[in-house]
């Protein structure tokens, strides 16, 4: 008689697939704490070495907050953006079959592989007075690269797979039939969108939305050279920081890093809040 004879009960017994539930915890947690907790730890033990006065006046001079401007607001708006046309994107690869539709879906996971550096010397050529698009625009006045507007089409970039790829499973898993009875009962398009598909699928999109926002945020090489990086106009936070630590200024670059993560652990927070929420007043109207 095997060994399986013998664990294949015990571990059904005791309500789990794997055995050695401890061992796997253990390792778990040590892992999680050697990648995560430890590189946060240092990072916060570094800023407490500075004084509050240091602190203040590290991460509330004008450039920084400057920096914070444009890093949350093109993060922000590149994440609505992806929000709402990575969900059309997901829509249309989902529901409808055309020529070139594999190639089209491939094509999503390419800011996923492709180098950032890259993508931003890409976006530069592109939409520089020079570029292939911008030469037709900077006539009209609409200047892309070295602005602001520059960092949120390269957020836009980067961010569109994370939205796409979270909210398409939750397309293809959902009941058509939910759809054709709602039109069978009289009601339009913008009816069965906001009563039968919106809420089956806003939680995906929510969170499509929070892991568009969390990339943006921190994001650097995409940025670097369409940003243009002039201070207190196109230089995002990531940029600071790494002056700052260029600079040897260890505890400064720790203390900006401190208030932007802060900063999105608080909006990662209230959107899983606001995602529990929604799931759990799903389930009550489905009772």
């Amino acid at each position: 008689m095997s060994a399986a004879t013998f664990i294949l009960p015990a571990a059904r017994r005791s309500g789990r697939v794997l055995p050695g539930f401890k061992l796997s915890l253990g390792f778990t947690l040590f892992y999680l704490s050697l990648v995560v907790l430890i590189p946060l730890s240092a990072l916060i033990i570094n800023t407490l070495a500075m004084s509050w006065d240091a602190f203040w006046s590290t991460v509330s001079s004008p450039r920084v907050v400057a920096s914070y401007r444009l890093s949350f607001g093109a993060a922000l708006v590149a994440a609505a953006v992806n929000a709402v046309f990575g969900t059309l994107l997901a829509w249309v690869l989902v529901r409808y079959d055309f020529p070139f539709r594999r190639l089209l879906d491939a094509f999503i996971d390419l800011p996923f592989a492709l180098p950032t550096a890259v993508a931003g010397i890409a976006l530069t050529a592109l939409y520089s007075g020079k570029g292939w698009i911008g030469q037709f625009l900077e006539p009209y006045g609409m200047k892309i690269a070295f602005t602001p507007v520059g960092v949120t089409i390269a957020l836009v970039f980067i961010g569109l797979p994370f939205v796409v790829r979270t909210v398409q499973p939750v397309l293809e898993e959902a009941e058509r039939e939910l759809e054709e009875a709602a039109a069978s009962l009289g009601a339009s398009r913008l009816q069965t969108i906001g009563y039968v598909i919106l809420p089956t699928i806003l939680p995906a999109v929510l969170t499509g939305f929070a892991l568009a926002f969390a990339r943006a945020l921190g994001e650097y090489g995409s940025v670097i050279f369409i940003a243009g990086n002039m201070p207190m106009v196109s230089e995002i936070t990531p940029l600071l920081i790494i002056t700052k630590l260029e600079q040897y200024d260890y505890a400064g670059a720790t203390a900006i890093a401190v208030v932007m993560l802060s900063a999105s652990f608080m909006m990662l927070f209230a959107i899983n809040l606001l995602q529990a929420w929604m799931r759990k007043r799903g389930s009550k109207e489905a009772k």
